[in-house]
């Protein structure tokens, strides 16, 4: 980022005996460059004017230097401490730069208002993903998901303990002082969510919606603004009436609960682990379940009477065990598992009320049973979902080795070739994980994805954008194992290799080592483009020395895109040419004659191009006969239903006569 150069200008006045030819005392001016990019003392410059002065100025001088680098080292300081920390994060880099093909994101979108190209001076930074100037909140930036984080704090808060204090008593009464203050708490926070919603940005036919007006009139016209003026009800004023031992009255603060839901969507989208989420999501609600379950069971047992008969709970007088309030909610809750989940047996109802609370028991226990049984058993059919199918490839491919009597080597090469892929987590397709996106978020994300690789690849530093977003969608990754041939000398090459990962040796027919490729190198080239005068045939042989994996590019697939990027092709051409010469399988005169050749026959890209015209052509061609076909024949039946309609008039006009 480039910053403006400051000059501080530094004055010192003479001392008295340095006086001018005039009679004037001097004053000297010294322009001290900074340079931002140099943190430094050194990096503040005098300018030429302050050597100007004379002998008897030296030590003014040099007092005066020395403080101009100690203001401009402050200064300096002081930039850097204020500096963005976003800036040291952004991957600047010419050769991935070339590849954007996204405008700002919506954090960009929110610190530069509708206009991206608005200039600094006129921008607010943006912390966490709010927007100072305009108080704009990012709806999916950090800011607001922390926020719901701390609502969903609150909710859950007020979904256990409301019901639990109206339940327990000695739970009411022994922390009162404590829960009055959480739920004023509670109740500041619920507040700040609703003064929070007003100034969070949403986007309106894709483009970001700032006007504070229509912030608010959006939030008051959803149903989350009713739900959260119905949870902010102040109830509490029913203390009055019902005394504190009732803080059911606060019931309505669990209106709040779809923000709660918003935050574990939000949560489920962000974590690395969805399943695993997805697995706490269904135990918490379950747990939530049983608890109100098991307040009401407790509820209900007061109502009838403690230790009436075997089905309330037992009876607390005499100082029984089932007095402490420990005991009253584990014995709830216990209770209540057993019937929701329906694996253990507890006394049976005897009273009507006792019956149909237990049968509302069943029927919910029911479909919680059928709950955990269908979600837990697709998570872990997600979880294990590529295991499944990577080891029923494995199978496959057992089962026809010994079916075809492979013989044991073999059989060994390739369950060890697919135990590197599973431990390297190599089984992936990419190409059915992107399917959905559209080609220029695709190659984007290949590019990023294989920019180590494609950096190193000489050739590719001097090609197109568009060139390379073509290629990079058509790359194939494969894996070789140690020992094998990824080609032979003279075989048809249609091919063409980057390597990835791993080591390569180019050997002769005796097998001597002529070279070894790394990561970056590629061949294959030379037998694709017919550089070498032989037809596509292969000019070495390469061998993996270890596990390599390479990403191969088909010849099809390369000559269709060189079609539109002919500077790519001679680009190719002529490296493959050097090669070619340094190796002495091309002399300097063919390869000087070459290009005069080249222009006397059609080249690929005219025989291609041509062809497509052809078969654009008669594909028209096809379609115009079907539809004169579809003509004739109804140009035919018209006629045939004339010929009818004019013979059954001449019949009727012969018998009127």
């Amino acid at each position: 980022m480039d910053h403006a150069v400051p000059i501080i200008v530094v004055e010192s006045e003479s001392p008295p005996n340095s006086i001018a030819s005039n009679g004037e005392d001097v004053t000297v001016k010294k322009e001290v460059d900074c340079n931002n990019d140099l943190p430094g003392p050194s990096s503040c410059a005098l300018s030429p004017e302050q050597t100007d002065t004379g002998e008897p100025e030296k030590a003014t001088e040099q007092n005066g230097n020395a403080f101009a680098k100690l203001v401009c080292t402050i200064q300096l300081v002081k930039k850097w401490a204020r500096r963005s920390p976003q800036s040291d994060l952004d991957r600047n880099d010419s050769f991935l730069n070339k590849f954007r093909v996204t405008g700002p994101n919506i954090d960009s979108a929110f610190a530069n208002g509708n206009n991206p190209q608005q200039s600094s001076e006129h921008n607010s930074t943006t912390e966490g993903g709010m927007y100072k100037k305009r108080r704009v909140i990012n709806p999916s930036g950090n800011v607001l998901y922390y926020w719901l984080g701390l609502v969903t704090i609150a909710v859950l808060y007020n979904i256990f303990l409301i019901i639990a204090r109206e339940t327990f008593e000695q739970l009411q009464e022994r922390y009162l002082a404590l829960w009055l203050t959480l739920d004023y708490l509670c109740d500041v926070i619920y507040v700040g969510d609703m003064a929070i919603q007003f100034f969070t940005g949403y986007l309106d036919n894709g483009l970001l919606v700032e006007s504070p007006k229509m912030l608010g009139l959006h939030y008051v016209k959803s149903n989350a603004f009713k739900l959260d003026v119905v949870s902010l009800i102040p109830t509490d004023v029913l203390f009055a009436v019902f005394g504190t031992k009732h803080p059911i009255v606060r019931i309505n603060r669990i209106l709040r609960a779809h923000r709660m839901i918003n935050f574990f969507n939000r949560t489920e989208s962000r974590t690395n682990f969805p399943n695993l989420f997805r697995i706490f999501m269904l135990v918490l609600w379950i747990v939530i379940i049983i608890h109100w379950n098991a307040c009401f069971y407790y509820l209900i047992s007061d109502s009838i009477g403690f230790g009436s008969d075997d089905w309330v709970y037992p009876s607390q007088a005499n100082g029984s065990n089932y007095s402490s309030l420990t005991r009253q909610y584990i014995f709830s809750f216990y209770w209540s598992t057993l019937t929701l989940t329906t694996i253990g047996e507890v006394p049976g109802p005897h009273r009507d009320w006792e019956y149909v609370f237990v049968i509302v028991d069943f029927l919910v226990g029911v479909l919680i049973f059928a709950t955990i049984v269908g979600n837990v058993g697709s998570m872990i059919t997600n979880v294990n979902a590529a295991r499944t199918d990577f080891q029923s490839r494995l199978d496959s491919i057992k089962q026809y080795m010994q079916y075809r009597a492979v013989g044991k080597d073999l059989q060994a090469r390739v369950i060890k070739w697919f135990d590197y892929l599973w431990l390297n987590s190599k089984t992936l397709n990419e190409r059915d994980v992107l399917h959905y996106l559209p080609d220029k978020l695709k190659a984007e994300i290949a590019i990023h994805v294989h920019f180590a690789t494609l950096k190193k690849v000489s050739i590719f530093e001097q090609c197109e954008a568009g060139f390379l977003e073509e290629l990079v969608l058509k790359l194939r990754s494969q894996v070789f194992s140690p020992g094998d041939y990824v080609c032979r000398k003279g075989d048809i090459g249609k091919e063409m290799y980057i390597i990835k990962s791993g080591k390569l040796e180019v050997v002769d027919e005796n097998q001597n080592v002529l070279a070894m490729l790394s990561d970056g190198g590629y061949f294959g080239e030379i037998s694709i483009l017919n550089l070498s005068g032989g037809g596509n045939r292969r000019t070495a042989t390469v061998k993996s020395v270890g596990y390599s994996e390479l990403f191969c590019l088909s010849k099809h697939d390369l000559l269709e895109a060189l079609v539109e990027y002919p500077e790519a092709k001679a680009i190719l051409e002529e490296n493959g040419r050097k090669l070619l010469i340094k190796d002495g399988t091309l002399n300097a005169d063919s390869e000087t004659l070459e290009p005069a050749r080249s222009s006397a026959r059609p080249t690929h890209s005219a025989t291609t191009g041509f062809m497509r015209r052809l078969e654009k052509q008669e594909a028209g061609l096809e379609q115009l006969q079907k539809r004169f076909e579809r003509l004739l024949g109804e140009y035919n039946t018209a006629q045939m239903k004339l010929k009818q309609r004019i013979t059954a008039l001449e019949k009727n006009s012969t018998i009127s006569l």
